[in-house]
């Protein structure tokens, strides 16, 4: 199994999440604790609620703790000559805009901060790339050129 790329800051923001849902997941087994006395007619609805709401959690938990399990965190240090998750890159959109964008881990992209998924269709394109280099993407619009101006 390829081991999942994370940048540190990405790395940081999982076991941070992944600590905020234990602590949910055992909130929620005290209050599912608390309201789990049955009457004549068994569950309440509140506590098939909260078991539906565990349930998902604990889901999330597991999926985190996967990923946490087969990473490899790339250093701050990346390549200035090739694109890799880290890398920070400036691209020629067309014939004149220009964007900077990070190359980070699915489990980082958060587009408002510029911050693109190495896959993504942009993400996957870029990886490899050097400065100089030109390529096309099929978007909804049709064929898109980009050019790498530089790398970060």
């Amino acid at each position: 199994m390829t081991k999942q790329q994370l940048t540190k800051e990405g790395f940081d923001k999982l076991k941070l999440e992944l600590q905020a849902l234990n602590n949910k997941a055992s909130q929620l087994v005290d209050r599912l604790e608390e309201v789990a006395q049955p009457d004549e007619s068994g569950e309440d609805s509140l506590a098939v609620q909260l078991k539906a709401e565990l349930e998902v959690v604990n889901d999330k938990i597991s999926g985190y703790e996967e990923v946490l399990a087969n990473i490899e965190i790339v250093s701050g240090k990346t390549s200035k000559s090739i694109i890799t998750v880290g890398s920070i890159v400036k691209i020629k959109i067309g014939s004149t805009a220009q964007k900077e964008f990070t190359v980070v881990s699915e489990f980082e992209a958060d587009p408002t901060t510029n911050k693109i998924s190495d896959q993504s269709p942009l993400g996957l394109a870029l990886l490899g790339k050097k400065v100089g280099q030109t390529f096309q993407i099929d978007a909804p619009v049709g064929k898109v050129t980009y050019k790498i101006v530089s790398i970060k």
